[in-house]
């Protein structure tokens, strides 16, 4: 591969703007977020079984009281998430119930604009949340990368120019390719030196990116599995990333939905418990956080294609071995629709916040454009 061609392909996109030097041990607390690309339905996820509204509402496609795993008196897990429930009964999963924000939008491009830049639904910004949030407070400069993300060339909360962030499908493929580059010294002009940097920013990076552990846990096959694999490679490198973003596609169920439902939320059950495994022989999991998003959730009416159209507000997790688990706020609603849609009660910016605040120690005001409440769900220490 000619190294032109390497740099045009996209599987390593390099930002290397200069990261400075900054006390960041927070830093070192790893971030890990899961997007479920599409709108996951927040109501067959975290299941309202107690509330004769939601039967009402779903007749055909609600999950049946039944099959239900229950929670609590009121709710329950989707019985494909049966995975997640050693996490639960380990007080290591929170379930953010009624995740959204005001003036919600119903389209996939613009309402992710929104979830990645933590904008306001009429506020358009060129920078991801994290992009920003590296930019005022940079990570070591000796970490490997400030973040990373896995699956594809699609940057979301780490788009921008404020950090040092990659691009990557496999840390096997990317050391390949990032040998094929070798740098070699300074060339004669200004366009050829900055290739030249970008290359040597790769080298380094691919250089210190795989861990090369041999774990013992075992990684659900296809892509998110693969995936998943990948993010506990890069949590067990001890050059340090700060936050490594994960994606898992198909969750937009207009028809057809219980099936398509079922496969993927096995999946991304089985992806969180085997990362779980994978950190714990580590001894990664206890300063490791994982937070799930997404554009938006479901309408609470099911369609006449058995399946859902654009929501509003949903159910998010939050996992870890810091994380003190249970399930954070309220029930929805469904006697109390607004437009057939769910009211939000959590800004999905409170989940950045507590984040930023309380995971990293970094103030989130400025990161956010503004100030949103924390959440109590990470035991003190």
């Amino acid at each position: 591969m000619k190294r032109r061609d390497f740099l045009a392909t996209g599987v390593a996109a390099l930002f290397l703007p200069g990261a400075g030097f900054a006390q960041a041990t927070g830093y070192r607390r790893l971030l890990v977020l899961v997007e479920l690309k599409g709108g996951n339905d927040g109501l067959n996820t975290v299941v309202p079984y107690s509330d004769e509204a939601y039967y009402r509402l779903r007749p055909r496609i609600g999950v049946r009281r039944d099959d239900v795993l229950q929670l609590d008196a009121r709710a329950g897990l989707h019985p494909a998430l049966k995975p997640l429930l050693p996490l639960w009964e380990a007080r290591e999963l929170a379930i953010v119930q009624g995740v959204g924000y005001p003036g919600a939008n119903l389209s996939h491009f613009r309402s992710i604009e929104i979830w990645d830049t933590a904008s306001r639904s009429d506020q358009y910004l060129a920078e991801g949340w994290l992009a920003r949030a590296f930019a005022g407070h940079p990570v070591p400069a000796g970490f490997a990368a400030g973040g990373v993300s896995v699956g594809g060339g699609d940057m979301g909360p780490l788009a921008g120019s404020g950090t040092r962030a990659i691009a990557l499908t496999a840390p096997e493929v990317f050391l390949r390719q990032a040998r094929l580059a070798n740098p070699v010294g300074k060339g004669g002009n200004s366009a050829l030196d900055h290739i030249l940097r970008v290359e040597a920013g790769i080298v380094d990076a691919a250089a210190r990116l795989n861990a090369g552990v041999q774990f013992r846990a075992e990684f659900p096959r296809g892509a998110f599995g693969n995936a998943v694999r990948v993010a506990a490679q890069l949590a067990a490198n001890p050059s340090g990333v700060a936050a490594i973003r994960l994606s898992l596609g198909g969750f937009d169920t207009h028809q057809n939905q219980p099936g398509t439902h079922q496969r993927l939320l096995g999946e991304l059950a089985e992806g969180i418990a085997a990362l779980r495994t994978a950190l714990q022989e580590t001894g990664r999991w206890s300063s490791t956080l994982l937070m799930t998003y997404a554009e938006f959730g479901r309408r609470p009416q099911e369609n006449n294609s058995n399946g859902t159209d654009h929501g509003t507000a949903s159910a998010h997790f939050i996992a870890g071995g810091s994380v003190k688990g249970g399930l954070y706020g309220p029930a929805p609603r469904l006697n109390d629709l607004e437009g057939g849609n769910l009211r939000h009660a959590v800004d999905f910016r409170s989940l950045y916040a507590t984040a930023l605040e309380r995971w990293w120690g970094v103030s989130s005001a400025k990161v956010l454009n503004g100030r949103f409440e924390t959440l109590d769900l990470l035991k003190s220490g």
